[in-house]
């Protein structure tokens, strides 16, 4: 692509988001970095970003910070990296259907929206980069994380038609799977598991109140975790690159369980993944 492009980024408060708006920008790009809260805004404008208020679950806001940012660009979109989430853990038998839906509505309704507008912009263009921040649960399932498993399962499989539905219109669309990343999402899971979750009656409560310790822990809670800088640098060989991959795993849990998905039977993979649950 050109050596400076309108990049259009989504949950850029902190982690994965944040960390690469900051590294994008200080290659020169244009880089539009959104936030849900209005002080995320705030700060990000006070650091020199370009910033709109974006909430992935509500469609006003959305058409809103999209019609600002074609207003800021000229009416011109050259990538998206589709990025804001949240992980609600819970065992799925503990899931209502509200809180499944909250889930499904800004990790991929939310996202779907923001992407079929900018698609329209891409078509006109003949060009542009649609880069999805899925993970290793697009495809492994792990036990008590059946909400977020749901939606990024859901994602790739989006995902995988919109490419196909772009072939010959000069629009790349690309997953990026990371495994562990030390980001501030296990303080916002336990948010989402304490105000949802009833887990003192329920039968998996000897496994919540480990979750409740692991999701309170400092530091890194699993091994193999890597900051989230190593995200930072597949986004951006998918947005440099002449022909970017389809696909870039990040993190050795992710090319390790991409292999044993592909080798082990059905039976053993579950008891080697509720092992590691």
């Amino acid at each position: 692509m050109s050596t400076s492009s309108n990049i259009f980024i989504t949950g850029c408060s902190t982690g994965i988001g944040y960390d690469t708006a900051v590294k994008l920008k200080q290659r020169g790009h244009t880089v539009i970095a959104t936030a849900r809260q209005p002080q995320d805004v705030d700060r990000l404008r006070d650091e020199g970003f370009t910033s709109f208020l974006l909430d992935l679950a509500d469609s006003d806001s959305i058409q809103s910070a999209f019609n600002q940012t074609l207003e800021h660009t000229g009416g011109r979109m050259d990538v998206l990296f589709n990025n804001g989430a949240y992980a609600q853990p819970g065992a799925v038998e503990d899931l209502t259907r509200d809180t499944l839906r909250k889930q499904f509505e800004i990790n991929l309704f939310g996202w779907h929206e923001l992407t079929t507008l900018v698609v329209r912009v891409m078509r006109e263009q003949g060009s542009g980069r649609i880069i999805q921040n899925s993970s290793i649960l697009g495809f492994i399932a792990l036990k008590h994380r059946g909400a977020y498993v749901a939606t990024k399962y859901a994602l790739e499989g989006l995902t995988d038609t919109l490419r196909l539905e772009l072939e010959g219109t000069g629009i790349h669309v690309i997953l990026i799977e990371p495994g562990p990343i030390l980001t501030n999402m296990r303080r916002n899971s336990l948010k989402a598991f304490e105000e949802n979750i009833n887990w003192e009656t329920s039968v998996h409560r000897g496994h919540y109140e480990k979750t409740l310790a692991r999701l309170r822990k400092e530091g890194p809670a699993q091994a193999f975790t890597l900051p989230a800088s190593a995200v930072t640098k597949r986004v951006i060989h998918a947005i440099d690159s002449p022909m970017p991959k389809i696909r870039y795993p990040v993190t050795f849990p992710t090319y390790l369980f991409a292999v044993l998905t592909r080798i082990l039977p059905d039976r053993l993979l579950d008891r080697f993944l509720i092992k590691v649950s």
